[in-house]
């Protein structure tokens, strides 16, 4: 029996043990019945119950994925079996599998090799030697595969991307999976980072940054479960539909509770608007279905605020709201005294004194509502010196009618009514157009995304922020579409700095938004409370399609930020020419050939929304079962789908068909756009185009 089919015979055998074990602990706990009485320490029990069946029944299906024989010095070797949760021995209490997140298991992931072995424990580093590194492939409780990534006993000790490029080249479905059996070195070192940083990651298209800030807020809860819990940490992902791709990544890693939301939603909830703006996909489509916008937009990498969007999202635009902030607390106390009935008189200045002094530690607007409470609370007392009960009658009736008229002279404290007012104000530094847009689009009491930084930062500095409103950890993806004023507004409603901030600035689209360097995001923070981590290397498509994006990125958009591809070869990419006259088929038959293959899931991208709706009426005509993919999208399902290229970021297909690249749709401002088309695909890409392709993409194909 060669060395293979031994490995493979004993991982069967230890599977099959394993499993017996797992399967006699579920059976026990599901024969307990279920606790469904009032008692407390009983239902704290059949939490815990429940918690460890639904742990082992995730473990039935894949009870760990790799295999690690390490002996620390001076101690005999152990073979230590890693999962995604700890199993334990129900005799000895012992553990059989390690979970991914404890201390030990970090050797999993940072060894490469070599005679030093080292990872950070609670009582300080351990050393030792690496003698064996398996990966394993077990679904729904089958051996599927074996792989060893190090072996010290083979001849020449090397760790191999075997395993690696095995799991990238499997097929795509609708979900996003985790990666804990493929976590690399450097993403590891970022999962396992501080809790109290914030992280700021550069990662290029297919790096798995967004996995790993999954993965790293399922680490969090782990290390420091005393002092976070899971429904006080969010993800603020870009639209609905991203949010459902991520869906399934937290479930299975055992940390379903984490809040998911657009930032716009949250906003709107906490604000309590009641004409919300939703994500932006209306004004992306506006944006990207112009196909003149383009002459308007620089790439000079200055701070460039002609857009409302940026301008409001700025610091200088926080510095302009401080500033009326600052100015409007003198004047909140109406500079009068209160008479709830004549001979009755409270000073203004006892009043200014409640105000600015006794409850200054009090955000203005509670305060405010504090004021007025103590002053109810005086007429009630003043009220109890009527001399008869018709005084009291009268007296009281008075003081409703003055009570009610003087609190209407304060003024109203809600962010949207100080923004309104500001906006009318114009304060100086705002630019007229804005002003006067902004004016128009308040009084018709619409609120754009634009606005919701302004408004949550009135809201911090106005109102209290209660413990249910703050966060432990927060996740920012596609942070370069993220305004500064939206980090630091943000920050004030997180413990500790604690943030997790990732995206790549090489698919920055939208130049009305957003940030054009990272030092605007690094800025916020103190130096020792934020730390930088760059992610280069590609995971998600093939070398010939990671080099020939490099080329858009290199020609197109003239930046170093490209990608160094892990060593996974596949098709060449694909340009076709097709004629105006023959497009139609021409799609269609690409489309077939593509379907042909294997893959599972294959998206056509189209330069707009209108075009993505007329191929889709096309393609469905033909009866290719198709999806068209909206800016209100809350479900992505798979299979084959039409959606214009910019709502694809953060998506990922097996195979990619972009159409109608030529100069007219992709200009040289419109080389990131391609840029982000081109990077959705795992396995296969094919560009169609009619008219002139674009130089970049000449020069990349070369």
């Amino acid at each position: 029996m060669d060395d293979f089919q031994s490995a493979y015979q004993e991982e069967k055998q230890r599977l099959d043990d394993m499993l017996q074990m797992v399967d006699s602990q579920l059976t026990r706990l599901k024969s307990i019945p279920v606790y469904t009485g009032q008692d407390f320490t009983e239902q704290m029990l059949e939490a815990h119950r429940e918690e460890s069946r639904q742990q082992l029944a995730r473990s039935v299906r894949e009870p760990y994925f790799g295999r690690l024989d390490f002996a620390e010095a001076g101690k005999n070797k152990s073979e230590l079996y890693i999962g995604k949760q700890g199993v334990y021995d129900p005799e000895s209490s012992k553990p059989v599998v390690i979970d991914w997140r404890a201390p030990v298991a970090s050797l999993f992931y940072s060894f490469t090799g070599g005679d030093d072995a080292s990872y950070e424990a609670p009582e300080g580093v351990i050393e030792g030697l690496v003698y064996l590194k398996r990966n394993l492939v077990i679904r729904q409780g089958i051996l599927e595969r074996v792989a060893d990534t190090y072996n010290r006993e083979s001849e020449g000790p090397a760790v191999s991307d075997e395993f690696l490029v095995y799991r990238l080249g499997e097929n795509k479905d609708n979900r996003l999976r985790d990666i804990v059996s493929t976590i690399q070195a450097e993403q590891d070192l970022i999962i396992r980072a501080a809790k109290n940083t914030a992280l700021i990651i550069q990662g290029v298209a297919g790096s798995g940054k967004t996995t790993v800030a999954l993965h790293r807020l399922a680490f969090l809860l782990y290390q420091y479960k005393e002092q976070i819990k899971a429904e006080r940490m969010v993800i603020f992902a870009p639209n609905h539909m991203f949010i459902d791709y991520i869906s399934e990544v937290l479930p299975e890693l055992g940390v379903g509770d984490i809040q998911q939301s657009t930032f716009a939603d949250w906003a709107a909830r906490l604000l309590d608007l009641e004409n919300a703006p939703q994500d932006d996909a209306n004004e992306l489509t506006r944006w990207f279905d112009s196909l003149d916008h383009r002459q308007s937009v620089t790439h000079s990498g200055k701070e460039n605020l002609e857009y409302p969007g940026r301008f409001k999202g700025s610091m200088a635009f926080k510095s302009i709201l401080d500033g009326y902030l600052d100015r409007l607390e003198p004047t909140c106390v109406p500079e009068q005294d209160f008479e709830p009935w004549d001979g009755a008189k409270l000073p203004f200045s006892v009043i200014a004194d409640w105000f600015n002094g006794e409850y200054r530690h009090y955000p203005i607007a509670r305060r405010k509502e504090r004021v007025l409470a103590r002053i109810h609370r005086w007429i009630e007392m003043e009220l109890k010196k009527s001399p008869s009960a018709a005084a009291l009658k009268e007296r009281k009736k008075k003081a409703q009618q003055r009570e009610k008229s003087y609190a209407k002279k304060w003024p109203e404290l809600d962010s949207l009514a100080i923004y309104k007012r500001l906006m009318q104000d114009k304060p100086d530094g705002i630019p007229s157009s804005i002003l006067k847009e902004t004016r128009s689009y308040l009084k018709e009491g619409q609120v754009k995304e634009e606005d919701l930084a302004a408004l949550l930062y009135i809201f911090s500095r106005t109102q209290e922020i209660e413990g249910e409103m703050t966060f432990d950890h927060v996740v920012i993806d596609e942070a370069q579409d993220f305004s500064p004023f939206q980090v630091a507004v943000l920050d004030r409603f997180v413990k500790g700095h604690s943030f997790t901030i990732l995206g790549d600035l090489s698919q920055a689209i939208h130049y009305y938004k957003g940030i054009q360097s990272w030092e605007e995001m690094q800025t916020l923070f103190q130096p020792e409370d934020t730390a930088y981590y760059a992610l280069t290397r590609s995971y998600r498509s093939t070398m010939e399609i990671i080099d020939f994006a490099n080329g858009i990125l290199e020609r197109g958009v003239g930046t170093d930020l490209l990608a160094v591809p892990v060593f996974r070869s596949g098709e060449p990419v694909n340009l076709l020419k097709i004629t105006e006259r023959d497009r139609e088929k021409g799609i269609a038959e690409t489309l077939t050939k593509v379907l042909g293959g294997s893959h599972r899931t294959v998206a056509l991208l189209t330069r707009t929304m209108e075009e993505a709706r007329e191929l889709h009426e096309t393609l469905a005509a033909k009866s290719f079962d198709i999806h068209l993919i909206g800016g209100e999208q809350r479900q992505y399902t798979g299979g084959i789908s039409v959606l214009p290229a910019y709502l694809s970021k953060g998506l990922e297909f097996d195979a990619v068909i972009l159409t109608d690249v030529d100069t007219a749709h992709y200009g040289v401002h419109d080389a990131r756009l391609l840029y982000v088309g081109c990077t959705r695909a795992l396995h296969e890409l094919w560009l169609l185009h009619g008219r002139e392709l674009p130089q970049y993409v000449h020069s990349a194909a070369e």
